[in-house]
């Protein structure tokens, strides 16, 4: 596996997507598996989540997104409607999705602007027009969140092998609803291990970017989603940075939030808004010294970003251990931490 060949491409077994949170599966939240990449050294180390106060020093900073989940799919007879993002002006971006007989759903290459689709409820969506090719900027005739919250479900998608409650799908640092799907990087951290992160002096500060749904059939960059980089968390990178601390983003969500608000002195400054910021080894990135992360899919773009903290080589090494190993992808399976320095 080459590394140009790995940036767009590999082979994913279906035994390593994980079917069910590791809770399912007799484990702790903090008792899946992490993979270790350092990029100074090109060494690659396998631990367990669990470890992580022991990889870091007292004075790294660990920012965290703190957009919490909606039960953001709504189920019709043949087809299901997943909410992605809130537009300013109160309209949505939506997909539509057929429903398959496993419980899943493929991609739905119908619809026409101007259509109306009955919802559970005696709600009526009506489709605007195209926002990308998958995505309907769409309106419903009622408050959505409000909406989501009677007639919505999580959303899960055919490597998932039952529903599951909303609460498998939140972080501990669930705080603001906004999400379409989990920001999935943060599950393995349970408050056992955010106390024993804090207590070896190692910080937490929160910043807020509302994922939008991300299909595993595409291969696209990601679109515009909303942000918030607080002025204490911008502070406190910047300290951290200063005085030789890391800063360790969890999540390419994080990374993606706090690149938007890195000037190109590499200051952090507090910033709110739409982002549509890609971060790929060629952009580089000003603001991180590390990410803990998932296992991406295939041709993800998010390889692009892992790459650029990393270093394309050693990611490509590291995946290719991660197959190798056994870990399982998708967001209830095991981690990455990768450390640029």
């Amino acid at each position: 596996m080459t590394v140009q060949a790995f940036a767009f491409d590999f082979d994913l077994p279906a035994a390593l997507e994980a079917h069910e949170p590791p809770e399912a599966r007799g484990l702790a939240r903090d008792g899946v598996r992490l993979m270790v990449s350092w990029r100074d050294t090109g060494h690659i180390a396998h631990r367990g989540f669990a470890d992580l106060p022991d990889l870091l020093a007292p004075g790294d900073l660990l920012v965290v997104n703190d957009s919490a989940t909606l039960p953001a799919a709504v189920r019709l007879d043949k087809l299901a409607v997943h909410f992605s993002t809130e537009r300013e002006d109160g309209s949505w971006l939506v997909e539509l999705r057929h429903r398959t007989q496993a419980g899943g759903t493929r991609p739905y290459g119908g619809g026409a602007p101007g259509e109306w689709l009955p919802l559970p409820g005696q709600a009526t969506l009506r489709l605007i027009e195209r926002e990308t090719p998958r995505l309907w900027r769409a309106r419903l005739d009622r408050d959505v969140r409000t909406y989501l919250g009677e007639h919505g479900v999580p959303i899960r998608y055919s490597y998932i092998a039952r529903d599951r409650p909303l609460a498998d799908y939140q972080t501990v640092f669930a705080r603001v609803p906004g999400s379409a799907e989990m920001p999935s990087a943060a599950r393995p951290f349970s408050q056992r291990l955010v106390t024993s992160l804090v207590v070896r002096g190692i910080g937490i500060a929160p910043v807020t970017l509302h994922t939008g749904v991300a299909s595993p059939e595409r291969d696209e960059p990601p679109y515009e989603e909303w942000f918030s980089v607080p002025a204490a968390t911008a502070r406190q990178v910047n300290l951290a940075r200063a005085s030789g601390a890391r800063v360790i983003a969890v999540g390419t969500t994080v990374v993606r939030a706090l690149e938007s608000a890195a000037g190109d002195d590499g200051q952090v400054r507090a910033a709110a808004g739409w982002t549509g910021r890609v971060v790929t080894p060629e952009t580089g990135v000003r603001a991180v010294d590390g990410l803990v992360t998932g296992l991406h899919e295939p041709r993800s773009t998010h390889l692009m970003m892992l790459a650029a903290i990393g270093g394309a080589g050693l990611i490509a090494r590291g995946y290719e251990e991660a197959l190798a190993k056994e870990y399982l992808w998708h967001e209830f399976g095991d981690a990455h931490l990768i450390l640029a320095r």
